[in-house]
């Protein structure tokens, strides 16, 4: 465990709280735990997971002009569920993105987690896009990820980040449940 280690994981706690309460400010947090895990996950042989990170950052900037400029009035998103074909669409997403990094790792890297980074990046990276639209779906994809994540950074003996990461998974259900509770009160308001 290091310093680069430990700041990220405080400001990515700090990402995620935020988050759960809607606030802007969770997107330069993430940006600064985003970097931090970038340089961890790469010197700990986790490539996809050190290659998601990149899309983090550019996510998170992308999820803040959204939560700032987006939506129909460009004045910002809205907490909104997925239809459907939405829900299917980044399923789909989720698992043609885990086979091509799958592809990936066993064909170029020596990763001795290939399958199980592959799909943890893959549903990650579905459930920031789904983050920065507002989506309330995205906590269950990253409640699905940590349920993964968990184990693995514990085999790849992360221990804080395995704790983080446990944080993380609580925090992604107390998320679930604010989010929910904020749509059905915005639906009251209108």
């Amino acid at each position: 465990m290091g310093w680069i280690e430990i700041i990220g994981t405080i400001s990515g706690a700090a990402c995620v709280w935020l988050l759960v309460q809607r606030n802007i400010w969770n997107f330069p947090a993430g940006i600064l735990s985003c970097t931090m895990f970038l340089v961890l996950f790469a010197r700990s042989g986790l490539y996809a997971d050190a290659g998601l990170q990149v899309v983090f950052i550019a996510l998170n900037a992308l999820g803040l002009f959204w939560w700032l400029r987006g939506g129909a009035d460009h004045d910002g998103v809205r907490i909104a569920s997925l239809s459907w074909g939405q829900l299917a669409g980044c399923l789909v997403a989720v698992a043609v993105i885990a086979a091509a990094i799958h592809f990936g790792l066993t064909r170029w890297t020596d990763s001795t987690v290939a399958g199980w980074d592959a799909i943890t990046t893959a549903l990650s990276l579905v459930a920031q896009f789904m983050l920065s639209r507002k989506w309330i779906a995205n906590w269950w994809l990253w409640i699905a990820a940590d349920l993964i994540y968990i184990p693995l950074y514990i085999h790849k003996d992360l221990w804080l980040t395995a704790g983080l990461y446990t944080v993380f998974l609580v925090m992604c259900i107390i998320g679930l449940r604010e989010w929910r509770r904020a749509a059905q009160a915005s639906e009251f308001a209108q």
